[in-house]
């Protein structure tokens, strides 16, 4: 049974062939109800592109496109491995390398254990393609104890929406290209941890499952991580909604949620403002903000504070608002108390720098002053992104619905963020 097939080294004919220049695809089996039995990613420089085949329209575009307009092919079976090859002549050759059948009940036998916790995420894949699927490969055993973290999502354990997302290979290994990934959703599912017991005390009168709200999810690696972890590992029921503007993006993170049997794990195509005035069934227990751009951050925070979150998790992104507004007011500060800071303000990437600060200290002092609990914390290392402060909060049990005032620094600077507006 074929598992995967993965097409590399494209040709120079590859975008008059198929549109784009595409430099790699992969496909991988797929379960679903529309009949099609394989899903593939066709990777360019900078996207990527989904298309599902069903087992006779694959093996057409392997007859088709294996050797020629990719010069390495490699097919995947339960029981061998096919790797189709051309050299700069233009030769074509196969290689048929044989698995063995010890190998392949020994493989079988060691996903069983591992993959019995994650049968809620194939509810919907038959045990035979179950079993396929994942005989490719044994999970690795440490070689050095050093080397082993004590992660929420273990290495070696396969889980299969980032075995779809390409983070992981289908026996549980962490591919080395998105191991920072790896560590980034583990390092926030750390942070989900640290705040799930002060939320969960906030809303012990409440008999609905836990609520929480991903505003910006994008691809939704984390989105998936954070269902995962509390349906699989914390055994907690919760509704989740991923919110986006890209369709595309959208569906497919849709399809990925009835293909694994996520429930109560939902994704909306729309705008962090607009949705700040939508009303939901429940008011979301936790609020998710990473890497919403400029003002979209903050939107997501006052629909938070509005809706009385019991926790907010924001990484804050590309803040040009008071930047913007330092370089369009420096006359105006040139001229007050606070040309102190000329030697800041007067070099753009200084400037630049210093404003996303404020914006994040104003952002902490917002939710301050509405009753939060605020730790501003490192994401992930700096040498990954500069992006990388998050604002961890926690609402009080005596927070004010009416706090009162606004820092000095909005008059000080002559700016005004839109978290104050």
């Amino acid at each position: 049974m074929l598992i995967s097939v993965t097409f590399s080294k494209p040709s120079t004919e590859v975008e008059n062939l198929l549109g784009k220049a595409y430099k790699k695809i992969r496909i991988k089996t797929n379960s679903s109800s529309t009949g099609q039995s394989f899903f593939a990613e066709f990777f360019t420089e900078t996207q990527a592109f989904h298309k599902t085949f069903s087992e006779t329209e694959l093996n057409d575009f392997i007859t088709q496109h294996a050797g020629t307009t990719f010069k390495n092919c490699v097919q995947r079976f339960d029981d061998k491995e096919i790797t189709i090859l051309a050299n700069n002549k233009g030769k074509i050759s196969k290689i048929v390398r044989k698995i063995s059948l010890n190998q392949i009940s020994q493989e079988s036998s060691n996903s069983k254990s591992h993959n019995a916790k994650n049968s809620k995420y194939f509810s919907n894949q038959d045990d035979s393609n179950f079993r396929s699927q994942f005989a490719n490969g044994t999970i690795p055993q440490p070689t050095n104890h050093n080397r082993i973290k004590n992660y929420i999502i273990a290495e070696g354990t396969p889980v299969p929406f980032l075995i779809s997302l390409g983070v992981m290979t289908p026996d549980g290994k962490v591919i080395n290209s998105r191991y920072d990934k790896f560590k980034q959703i583990n390092r926030f599912l750390e942070y989900i941890n640290d705040i799930l017991p002060s939320v969960m005390e906030l809303k012990k009168s409440e008999s609905h499952p836990l609520q929480i709200a991903d505003f910006g999810c994008g691809k939704s690696y984390l989105t998936f991580a954070v269902h995962y972890f509390l349906t699989q590992i914390k055994k907690i029921d919760c509704t989740i909604v991923g919110l986006d503007l890209k369709k595309d993006v959208i569906e497919h993170c849709n399809k990925l949620a009835k293909d694994f049997g996520c429930e109560g794990l939902i994704f909306k195509t729309g705008n962090i403002a607009e949705y700040s005035d939508s009303e939901p069934e429940h008011n979301p227990d936790i609020v998710i903000t990473l890497h919403a751009c400029d003002t979209a951050t903050d939107f997501a925070l006052k629909y938070a504070v509005e809706k009385k979150a019991k926790a907010i998790l924001s990484v804050p992104c590309c803040q040009h608002e008071i930047n913007q507004q330092l370089e369009k007011n420096k006359k105006e500060i040139a001229e007050s108390e606070a040309s102190v800071l000329a030697p800041v303000l007067k070099h753009g990437l200084l400037r630049e720098r210093t404003a996303a600060l404020i914006t994040d200290a104003l952002r902490a002092d917002y939710l301050e002053r509405w009753g939060y609990k605020v730790d501003v914390m490192e994401f992930i290392d700096m040498s990954h992104t500069p992006k990388n402060i998050l604002l961890r909060c926690v609402r009080k049990s005596n927070a004010k619905d009416l706090p009162d005032g606004k820092p000095e620094l909005l008059n000080f600077l002559k700016i005004s963020p839109a978290i104050y507006q």
